[in-house]
């Protein structure tokens, strides 16, 4: 009985977990687009690249724990994603690029891997 309840507690703390993720990629998503539709102003570029950057850096570190359930050949995929999103970042933080759609393409597709 008690083996089965703490699966369940377990269970429900990765569940809290992921919607605790996919709320913040929300966030980071909602953030891009907007500088997109204000036409990169500088205040709405900053607070996308920050937020953006600081998501990404928190979850690559937890992906990197080996505390993290998750298989490693999954983690990694993820780890390179999020290296690529703050690439992406940087570019647009540096000027090198003018656009959020690739990072908020697959932003997208990493939320929907979350449902």
């Amino acid at each position: 009985m008690l083996i089965s309840e703490y699966a369940e507690l377990q269970q429900d703390d990765q569940t809290e977990a992921r919607e605790h993720e996919r709320l913040a990629i929300d966030h980071s998503i909602a953030l891009m687009e907007k500088a997109e539709e204000k036409q990169n102003s500088p205040a709405d570029v900053a607070n996308a690249v920050l937020f953006t950057s600081r998501l990404w850096s928190v979850l690559i570190e937890d992906l990197a724990s080996p505390s993290n359930g998750l298989p490693n050949e999954i983690r990694a995929q993820i780890i390179s994603i999020g290296i690529w999103i703050l690439r992406e970042i940087e570019g647009i933080r540096s000027g090198e690029k003018l656009s959020f759609l690739d990072a908020v393409m697959v932003s997208k597709a990493i939320r929907e891997g979350l449902l």
